[in-house]
């Protein structure tokens, strides 16, 4: 008989079709009343698949009464209770990977997208408009100055490409990096005032959330542009609105969102705004890699063999 596992929210489509050749599956998001299926459905689930972005918390544990693993299709487990699993026995498993390029490629195309106008020239073209009417100029990317915000992987690959755009790269963090040559701001409203298009690629924590306040944005001023492909709550969603609205900046590209995947409603009728659904590490390469980690360490624990991306055991 196939273990039962549950799986929290729909996750790339190949996977839980292999998921579903070697288990049971009890999938969450497809029914109405969560907690009373878990509790009528999944007392004999042994294994259970969240995300990166979902998590599990103490509680979620406390209604599988069976389960012995959680496996987290994704690299990041700070939403997990790690030491909700650990009193209880359950192993914990993540899917390392790189995601520092692709975010990087995602966060340029989106610099690229918003300065030149790119998605507003599309809707132009579709709409028939442009027999009748001139499209306005977007801006040019080349010679620019980009300041990232946080030079972690992510923002240090997002330097490169701006670098090999003619782009004039600062950053600022906490702290400036050893061995970095790129111009350091220890005051992010200092750089947002001499940036062209501000990047967060910081991680969030209590410290960077609403780090974008209405004061950098200020600071950004009319002919500047923001991009964020890190996390929804490190912008000041309202003051981002505000500032698009009333000119306060030039435009904004998102990948991230506050309270995903539901997005303020001012934001999509702003022609200015790019959108998208918080693609970042959304390829085809990385789920198929994400498909694999995860289903190898699912048979390696019902095959009592070592676990191969354990972050507890």
């Amino acid at each position: 008989m196939k273990p039962e596992v549950l799986v929290v929210r729909s996750i790339y489509a190949p996977a839980l079709a292999a998921l579903e050749r070697d288990f049971t599956l009890h999938k969450l998001w497809t029914v109405p009343d969560p907690d009373a299926y878990v509790r009528r459905a999944c007392g004999d689930v042994r294994a259970a698949v969240t995300t990166t972005t979902s998590g599990f918390s103490r509680r979620d544990f406390g209604m599988l009464p069976r389960i012995e693993i959680l496996a987290c299709y994704g690299p990041y487990y700070d939403l997990i209770d790690l030491a909700a699993a650990n009193e209880r026995g359950v192993a914990v498993t993540c899917t390392p990977d790189s995601t520092a390029e692709p975010v990087a490629d995602l966060a340029m195309g989106m610099i690229v997208a918003v300065m030149r106008r790119l998605c507003e020239a599309d809707r132009f073209v579709r709409a028939g408009r442009w027999p009748d009417s001139v499209f306005d100029s977007g801006r040019e990317v080349r010679g620019k100055t980009c300041g990232i915000v946080g030079l972690g992987r992510i923002g240090r690959e997002i330097a490169r490409r701006a670098a090999a755009f003619d782009m004039k790269v600062c950053y600022h963090g906490p702290r400036a990096k050893d061995g970095v040559a790129l111009p350091y701001f220890a005051d992010l409203e200092g750089m947002a005032r001499c940036s062209d298009v501000l990047v967060v690629t910081c991680p969030l924590s209590p410290q960077t959330r609403d780090l974008v306040d209405r004061r950098v944005l200020a600071a950004l001023g009319p002919e500047g542009f923001l991009v964020n492909v890190a996390r929804g709550a490190i912008v000041n969603e309202e003051a981002l609105v505000d500032a698009l609205r009333s000119g306060g900046i030039a435009g904004a590209a998102l990948d991230v969102f506050r309270d995903e995947p539901r997005v303020p409603a001012a934001l999509t009728r702003m022609e200015n705004v790019v959108l998208a659904p918080h693609i970042g590490t959304s390829t085809r390469e990385i789920r198929d890699e994400r498909m694999r980690k995860l289903l190898a360490d699912l048979r390696a624990h019902f095959a009592g063999q070592p676990l191969l991306h354990a972050v507890t055991a």
